[in-house]
């Protein structure tokens, strides 16, 4: 399983990068896993406002559906379109491609909660 340092990560098995003003949020490569082949993704729109570990949408796995929760609070300032008709990118690559919304936050200090990829991986084993 890969757990990249550079990311930051919650309870919920979503991975977080900030860049800049921006951060970008996806499922990690353990979610994924654990979901099984994906077959849709539903995201909210662009614009929408979002608290801190509200769900912000749905993944569809042909084993399970699960809410996808927002990391930070703030606005969503945009969204992987191309999971719309491609869902399966998110199980071939969870942290680039299959990157799912970006968000512009609003408290940047939510970031500070977030596990390291040390803690994360501590988390999901056990």
């Amino acid at each position: 399983m890969n757990f990249p340092d550079h990311l930051k990560y919650t309870k919920e098995h979503e991975w977080v990068l900030l860049e800049g003003a921006t951060v970008t949020v996806g499922i990690t490569d353990y979610a994924q896993g654990e979901l099984g082949d994906v077959v849709f993704v539903e995201l909210p729109s662009k614009g929408k406002e979002l608290k801190a570990h509200d769900s912000f949408g749905t993944i569809e796995a042909v084993k399970a559906v699960s809410d996808l929760y927002a990391p930070v609070s703030g606005r969503v300032a945009d969204i992987n379109g191309a999971l719309a008709s491609t869902p399966e990118i998110v199980n071939k690559d969870p942290y680039s491609a299959g990157w799912m919304i970006k968000i512009t936050p609003s408290d940047p200090k939510e970031l500070e909660s977030l596990m390291s990829a040390a803690d994360y991986k501590a988390h999901v084993a056990k």
